[in-house]
């Protein structure tokens, strides 16, 4: 099973009632965190990304989400193994050649460790201040799909979709690969069927255990066919040094469910206090 880590910092969750110390946290705290789960191990560390939140939204989504392109590259400058995971990239706010020539220098600049979550998107005031069409976003998403596929890592990509239809452009510097790892972020049964057609991976969000394990009971033999990585997120957050027993419990039903994967969240109050949960839990598993 992959361990990877949605850090403090880099966004604010209210879900999470974020500790007093975030903020007034910055950049270096979240390279200082990525660092040391780089050197314990885990397997990637996840970059949330919104351009604007709307104000009437801000009490449930959160304000403060950095950057994702800008704060990968910081973070890939302090790290060297740990892969960098956009969480994620809601595909109808950019064109297809957008996404791989920012999130493909990314890639380029850390060595090949970016892997690509997309999402469809929810929140139709975002869309429209982005002049971006709302609703028939899962369409166009699933052209966007298509066309990245067919063009991360190629320095003259050629796509003729639906929604979307180019060649004859270079795009220079482009990702290292064109097997870039690309997951569907979502919690819908279209989500994971979107993951199924056109991705490698399935990370289900603001759902519990019992409600992703139907969903994935529906859909069993594909999974298995596809093979395909289930990245769960176990809410509420970890306390494996408070509570270990649930700590290691929680990770054995995600196990026995069918995830390949975690991406977690550790209750904490401080950075140093965040660091000792990484240890803790990477003593655990």
């Amino acid at each position: 099973m992959r361990f990877g880590i949605v850090p403090p910092v880099v966004h604010r969750n209210p879900r999470f009632d974020p500790p007093e110390w975030e903020f007034s946290a910055g950049i270096d705290d979240l390279a200082a965190i990525a660092r040391r789960a780089d050197e314990l191990g885990y397997d990637f560390v996840c970059f949330p990304g919104h351009i604007a939140i709307p104000e009437s939204a801000a009490a449930v989504r959160g304000q403060v989400y950095w950057d994702p392109v800008a704060a990968m590259s910081y973070v890939a400058a302090h790290t060297s193994r740990i892969k960098l995971c956009a969480y994620v990239v809601v595909l109808g706010y950019y064109h297809p050649l957008e996404i791989c020539k920012s999130y493909g220098c990314v890639d380029r600049l850390s060595g090949g460790r970016l892997i690509l979550g997309t999402g469809v998107g929810s929140l139709e005031e975002e869309f429209a201040m982005l002049g971006r069409p709302f609703i028939d976003r899962g369409p166009r998403a699933d052209d966007a799909l298509r066309a990245l596929r067919a063009s991360l890592g190629k320095r003259t990509p050629a796509y003729h979709g639906t929604f979307y239809d180019y060649e004859g452009f270079v795009v220079e510097p482009h990702a290292l690969s064109e097997r870039v790892p690309i997951w569907v972020g979502g919690r819908s049964r279209r989500s994971l069927r979107r993951a199924l057609d056109l991705a490698d991976g399935w990370s289900p969000f603001r759902l519990q255990l019992a409600e992703i394990r139907p969903m994935l009971d529906e859909r069993r033999a594909e999974i298995e066919e596809r093979g395909i990585d289930l990245i769960f997120p176990p809410d509420p957050p970890l306390d494996p040094l408070g509570d270990p027993d649930d700590a290691r419990d929680r990770v054995a039903a995600a196990r026995a469910a069918g995830a390949t994967g975690l991406a977690l969240r550790f209750r904490h109050v401080s950075r140093e206090h965040y660091e000792r949960q990484l240890e803790a839990f990477q003593k655990l598993v």
